[in-house]
């Protein structure tokens, strides 16, 4: 497990940076389960968790919103049976801070 998981969000603003793309491979590496994606040109970071049922996937989903609002920033989670999909992305620069790192290592930590 990373230290990223041990950190806190900052507050993100409009002209906060984005993570560099020697950035995004060092952090990638303290999450090797997540995979960067790109949706409308927006990079993104999602893992998908697979559970034995409906009932154990929505209590995961219930987690990782408690973390979400006790951090300040919010995924989007796709609540299926047998599974989640979590993306963390910050809306404000449209793209990727270390914010959704530190939350990513977060979601995995529930675990």
């Amino acid at each position: 497990m990373s230290d990223l998981n041990k950190m806190k969000c900052e507050a993100c603003h409009a002209d906060a940076p984005k993570v560099s793309d020697a950035e995004l491979a060092q952090l990638m590496g303290q999450i090797p389960d997540w995979a960067p994606v790109t949706r409308d040109g927006i990079l993104q970071l999602e893992r998908e968790y697979k559970f034995k049922n409906f009932k154990q996937a929505w209590a995961f989903n219930n987690k990782v919103a408690e973390l979400a609002e006790a951090e300040g920033h919010h995924p989007a989670l796709l609540l299926e049976w047998g599974k989640l999909t979590v993306t963390w992305w910050s809306h404000s620069i449209k793209g990727l801070h270390k914010n959704d790192f530190i939350c990513a290592a977060k979601t995995d930590a529930l675990l």
